[in-house]
């Protein structure tokens, strides 16, 4: 994994992970981070992927404020993390994510998609409705506050049904809302896909995961 630096349209230069697959399939994966930033746990699911043929960028969008922001996942962490995405918004960090994609397409990737992660996972489902890129939505409590978007692209959504954060309801609005697309529900709580971690549900992880990949294999093609 190495070190790049993009060139977004409104002039910030943020870095990104940069996982260079061995075997690629000519595909493109931009990864978008948690709400804790480009952590262990998101650059290694960089690298997984990685390891099915993408070639992927995990843009660290907090650089816009502070680089480099690795949070832990406690109370302080949790409120450092809460301060900087109210400061950030969504556009801009949507900017790093169509400059990640425009770095994969011009280095001969044939299409390009994204997956995220909580927080990433709302900047995953607005890259479908404003950027027109293939996603996949991993449990994204703040979804609801755009259900009037529509997708430009294919779209998939990862839901835990034991998650705490993101009640019964508030999924059923999101598939009610968009009845065309893929909405799973496992047995887990909020971060099942954080292995190794309190959160991480192994089982429900790797069906999701299979999920994606499935996705993405006809979204991109």
């Amino acid at each position: 994994m190495a070190l790049v630096e993009l060139s977004a349209h409104d002039g910030a230069r943020p870095w990104a992970h940069h996982c260079t697959p061995l075997r690629a399939n000519g595909l493109g994966l931009v990864v978008v981070q948690e709400i804790f930033g480009v952590t262990p746990h998101i650059r290694a699911v960089a690298e997984g992927y990685a390891g099915d043929g993408f070639e992927v960028l995990a843009p660290r969008v907090f650089d816009r404020i502070q680089a480099d922001v690795q949070l832990d996942c406690d109370v302080e962490g949790l409120a450092r993390a809460r301060e900087l995405v109210a400061q950030l918004g969504f556009d801009a960090p949507l900017r790093d994510v169509r400059a990640a994609a425009d770095w994969l397409l011009a280095r001969g990737c044939r299409a390009v998609g994204v997956v995220g992660y909580c927080w990433g996972g709302v900047l995953a489902f607005l890259a479908a409705t404003r950027l027109g890129l293939p996603a996949a939505s991993y449990y994204g409590r703040l979804i609801p506050l755009f259900l009037h978007e529509r997708p430009q692209a294919p779209l998939i959504f990862h839901f835990g049904e034991r998650d705490e954060l993101i009640p019964k309801e508030i999924v059923d609005r999101v598939a009610v809302r968009y009845p065309q697309v893929p909405l799973h529900r496992y047995p887990a709580g909020h971060a099942f896909n954080r292995i190794g971690e309190a959160h991480g549900d192994p089982e429900c992880a790797a069906l999701a995961r299979a999920r994606t990949l499935a996705f993405f294999e006809t979204a991109l093609t």
